[in-house]
């Protein structure tokens, strides 16, 4: 994993802002590194003055274990998430800001801070101390320092000037090695653990899940609607002037269809009220169609000029309440795509109980065997037929659609057994 650089500057950028974030690690640490200080002088008190430099080093590696027990508390991640993608160069969703929701989210967000405080006092302690001493080398030759004094013995003449440079390239470099380290280290304990991908995933399918149910009942119903009042509109406008008690009755047929699927509408919005305000005050959406509805379905159908022959074999009011909202749809859809397809031409439909469950057959002429008198006829693909190979696949059914001896006859087996949502509409 390559670590992306920043959008809001280039690399030089990059680098001094991990040079910020190591500094701000070197800040964490200090709380930590006196309070062990301060225990291991407690514990060593006849050390000499030889072994100062050993204790301090002793009290920078015990600091760091009481650090990462601190780092156990949730919104530790959080924080130093957000330092992460602001200072180490990160795209947005390298790391995950929100706090530590599992032990294992919590642990590795402890090694992290380790991490990060580890290298963050190496480069702090590197900074602090290495200019000064780097500008004395520097100036060494002008401030007449010939010969090896106290502090660097050894370094004069030229060798001065050049070790302070490299003394300053050292602290460079390890800063940008440092800041390199902890960029390549950021997504890996703070970004996203399987769990949370998991999590994510399954958030993404029932959004996904909601978005196509959504589509598929404006398809449906606002659809159905809208092809109905097409084909009203335009044959009224044929016969504007010649037929006005016509015109008058399309006009009655359009507000019906219209006011239809501002309810149908509703319905379908109804759906989202449902999933976004479960804990939250709501209006009560209309309740969706099924087949007992079917007979003004066939009004509005009828209205729009098609001729349409039903044969219903079946109650219902008895079938189960999941199976018979999504035949009434998947009845709505069939007969807007023949309003669609094959214009004012007849339709039949049938509807019965079979041994495999619920039988759903539409059929109507093709549009090229058709002999139409009024009413334009769309053509083009839509998403119909898959909006129903979907909802009759959810309840375990299957569909079949093609051309069928100059008819186009659509046939869907919905089982009766189906009713697995609790009644609710899928």
């Amino acid at each position: 994993m390559t670590p992306a650089v920043s959008r809001s500057g280039g690399p030089a950028r990059v680098a001094a802002l991990r040079w910020v974030h190591l500094v701000l690690g070197g800040a964490l640490l200090m709380p930590y590194f006196l309070l062990s200080l301060v225990v291991t002088g407690l514990l060593f008190r006849e050390a000499d003055a030889l072994q100062a430099p050993l204790l301090q080093f002793v009290a920078f590696a015990a600091a760091l274990p009481v650090a990462g027990l601190t780092a156990l508390f949730p919104l530790v991640r959080t924080l130093e998430a957000t330092a992460a993608r602001a200072l180490c160069g990160l795209p947005r969703d390298a790391v995950t800001e929100g706090p530590a929701t599992s032990w294992a989210t919590r642990r590795r967000t402890a090694l992290w801070y380790v991490l990060h405080l580890l290298a963050g006092g190496i480069v702090s302690g590197m900074t602090l101390a290495a200019p000064p001493a780097a500008v004395t080398l520097l100036l060494r030759p002008l401030i007449g320092i010939h010969g090896p004094g106290p502090l660097w013995p050894g370094l004069t003449g030229w060798y001065a000037p050049a070790a302070g440079l490299g003394l300053l390239a050292l602290v460079a470099g390890t800063a940008w090695g440092a800041g390199r380290i902890l960029a390549y280290c950021a997504p890996v304990l703070l970004g996203p653990t399987p769990a949370d991908r998991l999590a994510a995933a399954e958030r993404r399918v029932a959004d996904l899940a909601v978005r196509n149910r959504l589509a598929r009942e404006l398809h449906d119903s606002v659809g159905h609607a809208l092809s109905a009042v097409s084909l009203q509109a335009s044959a009224a406008g044929r016969v504007l002037d010649r037929d006005p008690e016509f015109v008058r009755q399309a006009l009655a047929a359009i507000e019906t269809a219209a006011r239809g699927a501002v309810t149908e509408l509703d319905t379908v919005l109804g759906l989202l009220r449902e999933e976004g305000e479960r804990d939250g005050p709501s209006s009560h959406p209309a309740p969706a169609p099924d087949l007992t509805a079917l007979d003004g379905l066939l009004d509005h159908t009828r209205a729009a000029g098609a001729t349409v022959t039903t044969t219903v074999g079946c109650t219902p009011d008895l079938l189960p309440p999941v199976v018979s909202r999504e035949a009434y749809r998947i009845v709505q859809e069939g007969l807007s795509n023949a309003l669609r397809h094959a214009g004012t031409e007849s339709v039949r439909l049938n509807i019965g109980i079979t041994t495999e469950g619920l039988d759903i057959t539409v059929e109507n002429p093709l549009p090229e065997a058709a002999h139409r008198t009024s009413g334009p006829v769309r053509t083009g693909g839509g998403r119909g037929l898959a909006g129903i190979a979907e909802r009759a696949r959810l309840l375990g059914g299957r569909t079949e659609s093609g051309p069928d001896d100059g008819l186009w006859r659509l046939a869907v087996i919905l089982p009766l057994a189906a009713d697995t949502h609790g009644g609710r509409s899928i």
